[in-house]
């Protein structure tokens, strides 16, 4: 249950915090006290979205906080899933608004709207002004349905869900085979081509590298000669002028002299070892220059060699591994193209098997709510009858959608006749705004055992009824508050007359500045807040008597 209500800075509202109580919460006020607000930062901290404008002038942000009583073992289990404890059965939820941003915030630990609305929608049910218009919608109708029938219903529509999914993935793989002959035979030319250009080129690893080398030496074979015959001469041979009868020369010269002086055998020394890498370094050029042919044959295979290899890295890749990759792709898909027929009929058999297995749970479905549907017709015809539908007939139309949805296949439609004689019609071409809202009253009240939400909020579910089935409402509101805590804003003194604990919304004008309050009335604030719904403008002792009288009867029902 909502224990506590704490807002601060929300359009009037300054620093309002009320403690609510179990059973029915009834909040009432004059004409623009500010009820609307009220309900607008329940919203807010549920993740509503919340225009800045809201924010009021009594400080730079809005803060709202609801603090909650879990009691229900199961509700715990499924807040767990979510990784929410609550520690000794409380739970927190609160929002802060700025310009142009909010933070939300679960027991205190920063989180999403997203997460928020989340855990407020199983703490919180909120029947605002408008809620009454869901029953007009065909989803809306087959969700409330689900509700009444509840764990069964569930157990199925999850089972559906995941084989729907699985339907899902194999259509999407199955549409992947929507190529007509001529397209698929094209796709098919196209990579035969490539994969045919490809591995007729019989390409090895790091070829086009051996190639621009030999490439490279051949294309400058000229150079490369001239160059050796000029480093031949210039290391040996017969010119008198070569390095190698240079050092010969000097060897000559230093032998001589070295006899003189033991320091020179160094100099003798490194003067042979220059001597003897020249001879080695002549004779290598001349073993290269022995060996070295040219041939324009080869030069002219080389280079038609390495034009093809760059050819196919150019489109199919910057490198030879990129082109072997690109190959290897190409031939995967040729080979499922070529099996094109065979793996269609094994896909959109899987495709059949899956649909089979929809249709056998989606039947179930149905089967489950049009029995389900029987029993909420006869028990909403009953309860409908407490709020003064003296001659209601109710009916649920099934009818079966062309497509699967992961609800089933099932469409419905409520069916109502409000008046003896009458033909049964779609809702919304024959219930009044004050109608739907008694129906919409009489659903909530069957479901209100099945569903996880220990709070329910009704914001003024008592728009166009007066009278005797303002009275047949004020009992239905007090019997749901049996159940479940029941926080209600309201103008109907019968309705107001039933309240556990009754609040009034009032404005207060202090130092030139308007806010809203809320104060929870004690039994003497109680009668006068009755006498002045009863009154209006002018409060006489029988309206006072009278006031006195529909609280002492209200209670007396209660203990009934």
């Amino acid at each position: 249950m909502l224990a506590n209500l704490c807002v601060k800075n929300v359009a009037l509202i300054d620093n309002i915090d009320v403690e609510f109580s179990k059973g029915l919460n009834i909040l009432t006020g004059e004409t623009g006290a500010g009820k609307s607000i009220i309900l607008g930062a329940v919203n807010l901290a549920l993740g509503k979205k919340m225009n800045s404008e809201m924010i009021g002038n009594f400080g730079d942000y809005a803060l709202v906080e609801l603090v909650f009583l879990v009691e229900s073992k199961r509700l715990m289990e499924t807040l767990s899933q979510l990784d929410i404890i609550c520690e000794d059965n409380q739970l927190i939820l609160s929002r802060k608004v700025m310009e142009g941003k909010s933070l939300c915030k679960i027991n205190s630990e920063t989180c999403t709207t997203a997460q928020m609305r989340a855990v407020a929608s199983l703490l919180l049910d909120v029947h605002g002004q408008m809620e009454h218009q869901k029953l007009l919608v065909s989803e809306q109708q087959l969700e409330i349905l689900d509700d009444f029938t509840s764990d069964k219903i569930a157990r199925l529509k999850s089972e559906i869900a995941r084989e729907y999914e699985q339907w899902q993935v194999l259509k999407r793989e199955a549409s992947q085979f929507d190529l007509n002959d001529e397209e698929r035979e094209r796709e098919l030319s196209f990579l035969k081509f490539e994969v045919n250009e490809i591995e007729a080129a019989g390409l090895q690893p790091d070829e086009d590298v051996a190639l621009e080398k030999t490439y490279k030496r051949l294309n400058n074979s000229k150079k490369i000669a001239a160059g050796l015959s000029s480093a031949y001469n210039a290391t040996g041979g017969d010119d008198q002028q070569s390095a190698s009868n240079l050092i010969s020369s000097a060897i000559k010269d230093i032998s001589s002299v070295a006899n003189f002086d033991e320091e020179l055998d160094n100099v003798h020394k490194m003067l042979l070892d220059v001597e003897s890498m020249l001879g080695d370094c002549n004779r290598e050029i001349s073993s290269y220059m022995q060996g070295a042919t040219f041939s324009e044959q080869e030069f002219s295979e080389i280079e038609e060699r390495l034009n093809l290899v760059n050819n196919l890295k150019s489109k199919y890749g910057p490198s030879l591994y990129d082109v072997a990759k690109y190959c290897k792709a190409k031939s995967d898909k040729l080979e499922e193209l070529g099996d094109f027929a065979n793996r269609k009929a094994k896909v959109c058999g899987k495709v059949k098997e899956q649909e089979e297995i929809l249709e056998t749970l989606c039947a179930e479905l149905s089967t489950t709510r049009k029995d389900s549907a029987k029993e909420f017709e006869q028990q909403l015809v009953k309860t409908l009858g407490d709020l003064n539908f003296n001659a209601v007939d109710f009916e649920i139309s099934f009818s079966r959608l062309d497509r699967f949805t992961k609800e089933g296949y099932d469409q419905v439609e409520f069916l109502i006749s409000t008046n003896s004689g009458e033909a049964k019609k779609p809702l919304g071409k024959v219930a009044s705004g004050g109608e739907l809202s008694r129906i919409m009253l009489g659903v909530k009240t069957l479901i209100a055992d099945k569903e996880d939400a220990q709070t329910q909020i009704f914001d003024e579910i008592d728009v166009g009824i007066s009278g005797r089935t303002a009275q047949k409402v004020a009992e239905k509101m007090e019997l749901i508050a049996r159940r479940r805590q029941v926080i209600c804003i309201t103008h109907l003194p019968q309705i107001a007359a039933m309240a556990d604990a009754h609040y009034e919304i009032a404005k207060e004008v202090n130092d030139n500045k308007t806010t809203t309050q809320i104060f929870k009335l004690d039994e003497a604030g109680e009668i006068g807040e009755l006498a002045r719904m009863l009154g209006g403008a002018q409060i006489t002792d029988s309206v006072c008597e009278n006031a006195r009288e529909m609280k002492a009867l209200a209670n007396s029902h209660k203990m009934g």
